[in-house]
């Protein structure tokens, strides 16, 4: 049987970096000892995601255009945790800035974002969430808030048509919710 090796990375060039999204070229000698090119995105990213949950057991989503599929869907609040935060400090603040709520949070875990990136999410929930606030819309993010029951947003879950499927199972299953 082959043993499994670490590759080694000989070089890295950031190709194009911009909005908070970084594209690195990554020259990796294989154990074979070929050396061979990869595309990488966000070495160093950190990304946050939460569930948040009212107290009747609602889950409050935002609807907002997105660019990738390219169409409005609703999806958990998160976004991206600046240079000099934490990520607890991140998810209060994008949830407040998505939604216009609050709420009591705890972090669930962390996870990888896929096997491209050296990029991290946290994944966490929000309990008692309530509205303060509007949301703060700017030019490239408008966002709707939407309510959905228990049910629904299982369903919801199910369908794929969400970006944070990943958090939406780790908060239900930490919840003892699914």
């Amino acid at each position: 049987m082959t043993q499994i090796k670490p590759w080694i990375e000989i070089s890295r060039e950031t190709i194009f970096q911009k909005y908070g999204h970084k594209l690195d070229k990554v020259i990796f000698k294989l154990p074979s000892g070929v050396e061979s090119d990869y595309y990488l995105t966000g070495k160093d990213g950190r990304i946050v995601a939460v569930l948040p949950i009212d107290e009747d057991n609602n889950i409050i989503l935002v609807k907002q255009f997105r660019l990738g599929p390219q169409k409005i869907i609703a999806e958990l609040p998160g976004g991206g945790v600046d240079k000099n935060e934490d990520p607890l400090t991140a998810i209060k603040r994008e949830f407040l800035e998505e939604s216009g709520y609050t709420g009591d949070f705890e972090l669930v875990t962390e996870s990888m974002i896929n096997a491209y990136s050296g990029a991290v999410r946290y994944h966490f929930v929000a309990k008692n969430c309530k509205k303060i606030a509007e949301p703060k819309n700017s030019d490239d993010e408008i966002t709707e808030v939407i309510i959905m029951d228990l049910d629904e947003f299982k369903k919801h879950l199910r369908s794929g048509q969400l970006s944070d499927i990943a958090t939406g199972y780790f908060g239900l299953e930490h919840l003892g919710l699914l």
